[in-house]
């Protein structure tokens, strides 16, 4: 781990910034939208419109780098989310914010293309997943620091929207300046959404429904907040809860996956996230419990990103893994554009415990048609020796395209190592 923070300190600073940002801003649209009068549903389609841009630029920004290069890319679309943070306090109108929430996700997917090109070009086959883990702690960690700053602020103002386009353009400068040589950028062959559907049923859905939880977590906890009648400071430790428990509960999960079905740990994580979120529904009027139940909320569900991933590559063939990425992807996205409104309509119907219930009717879906899968094949592996060979990488929800590829990356090295060590265990010399 030293070698890549050694190696990649610079770029891991700017995404570090750039995430406090991104966090700081993604929580104030719920508080300052309530301020200006948006009604919830406004604002749970200005969260949706994040994830509507962030899945455009996944399929338009490689094309964009592959035109015009990684430096312009990324200076190009840094000065958009600068100038466009700065135009949320002067146009305060809740169609406008909707148009600048696809620019912020569709520019945001498009740095993430680009730093993530340069960090998986940095790391050897050896670091990958250790450089993705940095990766993930520094994406986490700046959205819980977000939370810090929005607490000390006055949301009804400028200021708040100034600090976050300070940090965006300070992001950039340890990264262009001191990353080096612009990597190689291609991205692989799509496989169909019908040929994943049958390759990993529990995959495909499974990722369709944590599109809505992590989009929920991410764009609606600050308006469920505001809405539920929380202080400044209570609404930001509220917010970074669900990022903390993710950072803590993100590796025993992993842990756990490697070493038995994955199938009964997804269905028992999601079960077990959607019995916090009914919690969060009978108890959110004892502020103590609400943040355990959002510390165990988001520590339960997020990891569920990679977990339904890491299962997904048991069904494939190694060198099918990178060609799933987009497909995987794709279906994530569309769940993430659907899980705002969907949270905002039962906001509007019984108030804000419809966040929770949502939240709950979506994990118990997971939970139980993971279940369900159990009874339609066995297991991947033969054995519980098989489980120890098998790699679970730590990913983000939300990470781009190049993200998602380098985590197969490690699922393939991971796989091609179970391969030669049966091989060389078959030819009598033992296990590698």
């Amino acid at each position: 781990m030293r070698a890549v923070i050694s190696s990649s300190w610079a770029l891991l600073l700017g995404m570090l910034l750039l995430q406090v940002g991104n966090g700081l801003q993604g929580s104030l649209m719920g508080v300052r939208g309530s301020i200006e009068g948006f009604s919830t549903f406004q604002l749970s389609l200005i969260a949706s419109a994040y994830f509507v841009g962030f899945l455009g630029g996944s399929k338009l920004a490689p094309l964009f780098i592959a035109r015009v290069g990684h430096v312009r890319v990324f200076a190009a679309l840094g000065s958009l989310i600068s100038a466009v943070l700065l135009a949320y306090p002067v146009i305060t109108d809740p169609y406008a914010w909707m148009a600048f929430r696809v620019i912020i996700g569709f520019s945001l997917c498009g740095v993430y293309v680009t730093a993530e090109s340069w960090l998986n070009h940095s790391a050897s086959n050896e670091t990958r997943g250790q450089a993705l883990s940095a990766y993930v702690v520094v994406q986490m960690v700046g959205i819980v620091a977000a939370q810090g700053i929005l607490s000390l602020g006055d949301p009804s103002g400028f200021v708040l929207f100034i600090i976050p386009s300070i940090l965006v353009s300070l992001a950039f400068a340890p990264i262009l300046l001191s990353v080096s040589p612009t990597p190689a950028f291609a991205t692989t062959r799509s496989m169909s959404l019908r040929q994943l559907y049958n390759i990993s049923p529990l995959g495909v859905v499974g990722l369709f429904l944590m599109g809505g939880v992590f989009a929920g977590q991410f764009g609606m906890a600050s308006v469920y907040a505001t809405e539920l009648g929380l202080g400044l400071g209570q609404l930001s430790a509220f917010i970074s809860s669900l990022f903390i428990g993710a950072i803590f509960l993100q590796y025993p999960i992993g842990w756990l996956s490697d070493r038995m079905d994955r199938r009964i740990l997804i269905c028992v994580a999601s079960g077990l996230a959607g019995i916090v979120a009914l919690f969060g529904w009978g108890f959110d009027h004892i502020y103590p419990v609400l943040l355990v139940v959002a510390l165990l909320s988001g520590g339960l569900a997020q990891p569920l990103y990679a977990l339904l991933l890491a299962y997904t590559n048991d069904y494939l063939d190694p060198q099918d893994m990178p060609a799933a990425s987009g497909g995987l992807l794709f279906v994530f996205g569309i769940g993430s554009i659907i899980g705002p409104p969907a949270i905002g309509l039962a906001m509007a119907a019984v108030g804000p415990g419809g966040f929770w219930l949502v939240m709950a009717a979506v994990l118990f879906a997971t939970s139980a048609y993971a279940a369900y899968r159990m009874t339609r094949r066995p297991s991947a592996y033969a054995s519980e020796e098989d489980y120890d060979a098998v790699s679970y990488a730590n990913l983000m929800p939300g990470a781009s395209v190049v993200a998602m590829e380098a985590a197969q990356d490690v699922y393939v090295e991971a796989a091609e190592d179970m391969v030669v060590a049966a091989e060389e265990e078959s030819r009598g010399n033992g296990p590698t």
